[in-house]
């Protein structure tokens, strides 16, 4: 689904940086922006397997985090 994102400059900056530490369009960058903010506030099996499959990031961090608990 096609939607219109209006931001300010400074989110756009901010847009801009995360696209660059990911590698990544800024149209990218916003979609795993939101895939990876929706799977961390939302007990949501559907949501974290869509971060996990989508954003390499998200599954690095979340095997650290394992990893640090002993998981």
């Amino acid at each position: 689904m096609a939607m219109t994102l209006r931001l300010s400059a400074d989110e756009d900056k901010a847009l801009v940086l995360l696209a660059s530490a990911w590698g990544c369009s800024k149209q990218e960058a916003a979609r795993r922006a939101v895939i990876t903010a929706a799977a961390r506030l939302l007990d949501d099996a559907t949501v974290t397997d869509l971060a996990r499959t989508r954003v390499a990031a998200y599954a690095a961090a979340e095997a650290r985090i394992r990893q640090a608990r002993g998981q």
